[in-house]
């Protein structure tokens, strides 16, 4: 004869916080909310409200990952109402930290939330500062730096530097002393997105020309450009500052009428995934690790304080159950 619990199921759990690693399928009462809750995997990537910047901006650098992440700079530009604001999320709060020496909009940079580097920005002509986790300190400025530049880098020894205002191909790499012109892109491109590390960075999207969008994407092995498979949708203002790797990345956002649209590459190809909630031309991708996870943070078109959050598909989430 079946049991109760055979036919009827088990208890759901009544806790005062959320299981540290739900399973899932698991559901459990939080009695602290008082709402129920359950996990369960995302069928496709989806855009959630994250905690919001205390300072509005757009066209900032940003770099790190979901959980650590540092922006900095932004607009609106041109200089001088560029800002050299700099915020830092531990996964809980955005912090104020110490200013960027110089303000600048358009600011590219890479590394990580305790070690970065930002170049170039608006009106400025290669101009980089190196970040320690506590202090800016100007460094060498890049010979060939502008504004609206992609960039990549592991952290504040290395930065790869390709393209920028106006479109162009050059290339240049920072080893932590020096600055060296390497080979070029194969297309010119500004305003574009970019990802990776010198070893391996990835461009895609953005402006060849004069009113020109494109959907190219470049990868970069450490020695030369390839071109690769492009996005879906050609697309300028992409809100991409070295959000993800040169095999698993997403794009993100873009000028009017592309403002939500996301992408995520997979290393041969892209594949439309779930839409930004808010619309944003020159956000900054601020920690995005890879495909699967990232935080787009402030933009244009109405400079905003606005953080969303991305899940990437497969992956793990806790949802809250409504009566709605």
């Amino acid at each position: 004869m079946a049991t109760y619990k055979e036919i009827r199921g088990t208890q759901i759990e009544a806790v005062a916080t959320d299981p540290s690693n739900p399973i899932e399928g698991q559901v459990w009462y939080n009695t602290t909310s008082n709402v129920l809750k359950g996990q369960a995997a995302t069928s496709t990537g989806a855009w959630s409200t994250g905690t919001a910047l205390n300072t509005a901006r757009g066209y900032a650098g940003g770099v790190g990952i979901k959980t650590a992440a540092l922006v900095f700079g932004g607009g609106p530009p041109p200089a001088p109402t560029a800002i050299a604001n700099v915020e830092q999320w531990n996964n809980t709060a955005w912090t104020e930290m110490n200013d960027l020496n110089t303000k600048r909009a358009f600011v590219a940079g890479g590394g990580t939330y305790t070690s970065a580097l930002a170049s170039g920005g608006d009106q400025l002509s290669g101009v980089t500062e190196s970040w320690n986790g506590s202090n800016w300190t100007t460094i060498t400025s890049a010979p060939g730096g502008k504004p609206s530049q992609g960039a990549a880098g592991a952290d504040n020894e290395e930065l790869i530097i390709w393209g920028g205002t106006p479109p162009d191909t050059t290339t240049e790499y920072w080893n932590g002393s020096s600055w060296t012109e390497v080979n070029d892109l194969n297309h010119s491109v500004k305003t574009g997105g970019s990802a990776g590390t010198f070893a391996g960075a990835l461009s895609f999207a953005g402006v060849t020309g004069p009113n020109t969008t494109t959907a190219q994407t470049e990868s970069w092995n450490g020695t030369n450009w390839s071109e690769e498979a492009d996005i879906n949708t050609a697309r300028r203002y992409v809100n991409n500052y070295s959000c993800g790797t040169s095999t698993s990345a997403l794009c993100i956002g873009g000028e009017a009428p592309n403002g939500s649209k996301t992408e995520s590459w997979n290393g041969s190809s892209w594949t439309e995934t779930g839409n930004l909630a808010n619309a944003r031309t020159g956000g900054s991708s601020t920690g995005c690790a890879n495909n699967g996870s990232g935080i787009c943070s402030g933009g244009a078109g109405g400079i905003t304080t606005t953080v969303e959050e991305f899940i990437g598909a497969g992956v793990a989430q806790t949802r809250t159950f409504t009566d709605s």
